[in-house]
Order: C-alpha cells, then sequence, then structure tokens
C-alpha cells in the first residue's frame, strides 16, 4: 500500500485497525466464548500498532465495550475508538431500529459510560440502509437525525460524526459534517463504488465492513475465490491477506477493521501491511469476476 495511515477523528490512525464486533458471542451476542483470549487480543492489537479501535454498545449488547474498557483503560494517547448507535438489541438477540433524536442521545450516553470516556472520538450513525437487517424502522428524517449528532458534537460528547449503511445520495447530503463512511464492500461486491469514489475525492474515510464477503453462509466469500487463492499462492499469504492488500490497493482513504476474537487470527490479519499487491495482480484480481 502507498501509506500506512490516514486522517480520522482529527488524528492519524494506521490504516490497518481491529473491529470488536467478533468479540461477543455467536451472533454477536453474549459473552465471549474465551473471555481471557478477548482481553489479550485487544492488548495484542495495540501493542502490534492499531490505534483504530471500532465497537458498539450494541455489541452483545454490553460486551464489547466493556472488554475494551478492561482490556485496555487508561487508554493510550494516540487510540481512536470509533463506535456507532441507530440500533439495540432485544433479549433474544434481534437487531432492532433506534434512531430517534432521544434514543441516538441515549445510544451515546450508554456507549460514554460503558467505555469510561467523557468523549467518543467518532460515532458512526447506522441508518436503516437497504439490507433488511432492520426492516421494520420507522422512518426518522436524516436531517433529524444529523440535527442530534450535531448537538452532541457541539456539547462535547463525540469529537466527531461518522455514517454508515447509507446511500450515495445520503452520503452526499452530510459529507461536509462527517470524517468516516462505514458500508458494505469487498472484491466481491463493489456495489458501493460510487461511494467510495466520493468519499475519496471528499478526503473522507471508508471503512468497509464485510471486508472478505458476507459472513452469512451460502454468500460469496472472498477467501473462496480462485483468483485472490492464486494470487495467494504466488505471494506466500492466505486468501484473507490478499483481499485485504486489494481493499488497501484500492484507495488510499480506505481503512481496515477485520475483526477477531483470536491473537494468531490478529496476527495474520495485521501482516497483511506486509503484502505488496503488484500492477498485473490487481488487474487479475479486478477484472476475474
Amino acid at each position: 500500500m502507498a501509506t500506512t495511515t490516514f486522517p480520522l477523528a482529527g488524528r492519524t490512525v494506521s490504516r490497518v485497525g481491529y473491529g470488536a464486533m467478533q468479540l461477543p458471542g455467536p451472533g454477536v451476542f453474549g459473552p465471549p466464548r474465551d473471555r481471557d483470549e478477548a482481553l489479550a487480543v485487544l492488548r495484542r492489537a495495540v501493542e502490534r500498532g492499531v490505534n483504530h479501535i471500532d465497537t458498539a454498545q450494541f455489541y452483545g449488547p454490553d460486551v464489547s465495550n466493556e472488554l475494551i474498557r478492561t482490556a485496555l483503560a487508561p487508554y493510550p494517547d494516540d487510540l481512536v475508538i470509533v463506535t456507532k448507535i441507530g440500533a439495540r438489541r432485544d433479549g433474544e438477540g434481534n437487531w432492532l431500529p433506534a434512531q430517534t433524536p432521544k434514543e441516538l442521545r441515549a445510544s451515546v450516553e450508554e456507549n460514554l459510560e460503558a467505555l469510561g470516556l467523557e468523549r467518543l472520538d467518532a460515532v458512526n450513525l447506522r441508518l436503516h440502509g437497504d439490507d433488511g437487517s432492520m426492516a421494520e424502522a420507522p422512518e426518522v428524517a436524516l436531517d433529524d437525525q444529523m440535527a442530534e449528532m450535531i448537538a452532541l458534537r457541539e456539547e462535547g460528547k463525540i469529537a466527531s460524526i461518522g455514517i454508515s449503511t447509507a446511500s450515495l445520495e445520503q452520503v452526499a447530503a452530510v459529507t461536509p459534517e462527517i470524517t468516516c463512511v462505514q458500508n458494505p464492500y469487498s472484491l466481491l461486491d463493489r456495489h458501493d463504488e460510487d461511494v467510495l469514489d466520493h468519499c475519496t475525492r471528499a478526503g473522507v474515510a471508508y471503512v468497509p465492513y464485510f471486508p472478505l464477503g458476507s459472513a452469512f453462509p451460502g454468500m460469496p466469500k472472498v477467501t473462496d475465490d480462485a483468483a485472490v487463492q492464486a494470487v495467494a499462492a504466488r505471494h506466500g499469504a492466505t486468501p484473507a491477506q490478499v483481499g485485504l492488500a486489494w481493499l488497501l490497493a484500492r484507495a488510499e482513504n480506505v481503512l481496515l477493521i477485520p475483526g477477531t476474537s483470536s491473537r494468531a487470527h490478529l496476527d495474520e490479519n495485521l501482516a497483511v501491511a506486509d503484502v505488496t499487491l503488484t500492477d498485473d495482480d490487481l488487474a487479475e484480481l479486478t477484472t476475474s469476476r
């Protein structure tokens, strides 16, 4: 990758960060399978130079933030913690909308308390989107949601605003106010190219989730792709590292937040920084589908 860092929330972070979504139990629900290993993963990430951690109070719920605070507080000065609001979980683990201004404010307060912070570095506003995960979400105007986010920023509760699961029209409408966009994007799922290109032109960080394809059974996975496997074999790398390296090469404002609950997998993910794809590799990967 040409650059190893990019601005986020008014600071400079490594382009390879860490996502805490896999720390809770199956389905991002309940406690971790191995609490000691979860804490060790977080500490290892920071020891290895990760200074961008993505989390949410509804991961668990109440699990990933508690683990982050236990493992890392008092936090390193250069650590940027980004959280997400706009959803909640019920007792069965279902994902439910929480997008009214009152709910957004309450979610920020919950994240602050759980993480033991007076101000959140960045908060992603998770919109309804078109992925069907919150199909019953009531219509809450984006202007009303953003007004509450801006108020929270002006009050000093959050330092900067991001947006997630958003269309190009929505991203364009709020670009002057945001530091990052978090949308699904991978080598095999490039429907969000227009949003990525918009963010690149605007100097906004683009943080892809599902960077190796959908985590849901039966959906395409980057690591199963024949071209990815061939390039990986040539480089002595894993298919996951090649899929992540392709994203880093795609644009310099792309920030990765691969998640894992094991130290070995964490080390594998971070080693993507050592994988340099050639122009021929990139052409083969990009045009082979």
